[in-house]
C-alpha cells in the first residue's frame, strides 16, 4: 500500500504523502492543555501513544479519553504525573490501578452514550489519534477493529493523526473516513492486539453457566455477547440452534465458527437481516483476517448499536452480561468492587434494557456462584447486600434472568421473597444455610 512520491498519483494519494509523516513528527501537533482522544480496545495505535509519552517532559496537564485499551501501561505510569492524565470511560487492567491511585480518572458513562459525549460537545475533542486501514481506491480508509466509539469523535476533532496501518481489516459498514479528513497520517505495518476469549481458570463452572444459558436461547435469536470466558462458551453450546443472529457492542472468534456451521445467518433478525453487526472486534488475527472484506460482518456506530430502543427492535433479542456479584432484591454489580473502581457499565444496561423490551426478549446475567479473594478466601456471589460503595449497574427493576452455574432464577416480576429464595436456590450450596439466615434477619424471607 505505501506509496513513493515518484508514483504518477492521484489527488488523494497526493492527499496522502503529503500528510505522511512519523510518530514523533505527527505528535507535535498536541500541546499542553489539550484533550486527546485515544481510540482503544484492540486498536490502539501504540506507535503514536510511545510518541506521545516520550514527548511528554515537554507537555503539561494532557488529558487522555479513551473506552477499554489493550496495550501497555507506560502512559499511565507515575512519571506521567502533570504531563499526561487518562480519563477511562471503561476501566482496562492497565489503567486500574492508576484510578484507584487517583493518577488517573474514570468517567461513568454508558457505552451507548460514550461517542455522544465527543459528538455533542460535553468533552470537546482537540486531537483524536486513530488507527485506520490502508485507502481504498476512492481514498477512503476504514476505522477497521473499532469503529463504533471511534468514528464519531474522531469526526469532531480539531486535529486528527491516524496510525494508517496494513494489518488492519478494512470492516463493512459506517466505518469511513477520508484521508483528506485527517491532517497526519502514520504508515505502518504492524500487528493488532489481540485478546483471546480462552478458557477460564475454571473452565467446569463456566461451561455450566453456558449450557444453562444455551436452554434460554430460542432458534431464530438475535444474540448479543459480552467480553471474556464465559460468552465464548455459550457459543460452544449453540451449534444445535436454528437461524441465529447477531447483534452487538462486539464479536470475538467464538463467531466463526457458528457462521460456518451456518447456525448464526441472521435470517430471522429484524434489523440488518443477514448481517453480523457490531461496534467493534476482540479477538485474535484470526478474526481480523475473517472480517476483512467480509459483507456478512458490518461495524456501525456504538451510539446506534447500543440504543436500547434500536436493540429492542430485535425480535428474541438475548443480551448475555456478566456480574461481581448480585443481591437479593437484584441489583447488580459490574463495575466495582467496593469502592474500587473495576470496569465499567459497558453496554451492560444499554442490552439488557433492550432485550427486556424486545419480542420474545431474553435479557440474562450470568456469574459463578463464588469467586476466590488474593488470600485464598472463597466468598459467595450472591450476597445478602452488596458491598459498601459497590455500584449498580442493572437495578433491580431491570433484572429479569440471572445464571449460575446450579441454574436459573427468573426474578421478573417476583416480590423481594420470592427473588430471595429463587437466587438462594442458584447460590453455592456451602454458602446457603449462610446467607438463608441472612436472609431471614433481614425478614426478606
Amino acid at each position: 500500500m505505501l506509496l513513493t512520491r515518484n508514483e504518477d498519483v492521484t489527488n488523494w494519494q497526493r492527499s496522502f504523502l503529503n500528510r505522511a509523516t512519523t510518530p514523533d513528527e505527527a505528535v507535535k501537533a498536541i500541546k499542553s492543555g489539550d484533550r486527546v482522544f485515544l481510540t482503544g480496545n484492540a486498536s490502539v495505535p501504540l506507535p503514536l501513544l510511545d510518541a506521545l509519552v516520550r514527548r511528554a517532559p515537554e507537555l503539561r496537564d494532557v488529558e487522555i479519553c479513551h473506552p477499554l485499551t489493550i496495550c501497555p501501561a507506560d502512559y499511565v505510569s507515575p512519571e506521567m504525573e502533570g504531563h499526561l492524565r487518562v480519563n477511562s470511560m471503561f476501566i482496562s487492567a492497565n489503567v486500574r490501578k492508576a484510578v484507584n491511585q487517583g493518577r488517573a480518572d474514570f468517567t461513568p458513562v454508558m457505552l451507548s452514550e460514550f461517542p455522544l459525549l465527543f459528538k455533542n460537545g460535553h468533552l470537546p475533542i482537540d486531537v483524536a489519534l486513530i488507527h485506520v486501514s490502508p485507502p481504498d481506491e476512492n481514498g477512503f480508509c476504514s476505522m477497521g477493529a473499532e469503529s463504533g466509539l471511534t468514528i464519531s469523535a474522531a469526526e469532531v476533532a480539531k486535529v486528527v493523526i491516524a496510525q494508517v496501518n496494513d494489518q488492519m481489516p478494512r470492516t463493512m459498514g459506517d466505518t469511513a473516513m477520508h484521508i483528506d479528513k485527517m491532517h497526519y497520517v502514520v504508515p505502518s505495518d504492524t500487528p493488532l492486539f489481540e485478546m483471546p476469549m480462552g478458557d477460564d481458570a475454571d473452565q467446569e463452572v463456566v461451561e455450566n453457566i453456558a449450557a444453562h444459558i444455551a436452554e434460554l436461547i430460542p432458534d431464530g435469536a438475535t444474540m448479543q455477547l459480552g467480553i471474556g470466558a464465559l460468552p465464548n462458551a455459550v457459543l460452544k453450546f449453540l451449534f444445535e440452534k436454528k437461524d441465529l443472529g447477531i447483534h452487538s457492542e462486539l464479536i470475538s472468534d467464538g463467531v466463526i465458527d457458528l457462521v460456518e456451521a451456518g447456525v448464526v445467518n441472521g435470517s430471522c433478525k429484524s434489523l440488518h437481516r443477514g448481517k453480523i453487526t457490531c461496534g467493534f472486534l476482540l479477538g485474535t488475527k484470526r478474526l481480523y483476517e475473517w472480517v476483512d472484506n467480509n459483507p456478512m460482518v458490518e461495524l456501525h456506530r456504538t451510539e446506534y448499536v447500543n440504543d436500547p430502543f434500536v436493540v429492542a427492535q430485535n425480535d428474541r433479542m438475548v443480551a448475555i452480561n456478566s456480574a461481581i456479584e448480585v443481591d437479593f432484591t437484584g441489583q447488580v454489580c459490574a463495575d466495582s468492587i467496593g469502592t474500587k473502581m473495576h470496569s465499567a457499565v459497558g453496554g451492560q444496561l444499554d442490552f439488557i434494557y433492550g432485550a427486556s423490551r424486545s419480542k420474545g426478549g431474553v435479557p440474562i446475567i450470568a456469574l459463578p456462584s463464588t469467586s476466590q479473594l488474593r488470600d485464598g478466601t472463597v466468598v459467595s456471589k450472591i450476597v445478602p447486600m452488596l458491598k459498601h460503595g459497590a455500584g449498580v449497574v442493572t437495578s433491580r427493576n431491570h433484572v429479569h434472568y440471572v445464571v449460575t452455574e446450579f441454574g436459573v432464577a427468573n426474578l421478573y416480576g417476583k416480590t423481594v421473597r420470592e427473588r430471595t429464595q429463587a437466587l438462594i436456590n442458584i447460590a453455592h450450596p456451602q454458602f446457603s444455610a449462610e446467607i438463608t439466615e441472612k436472609a431471614k434477619e433481614l425478614n426478606y424471607l
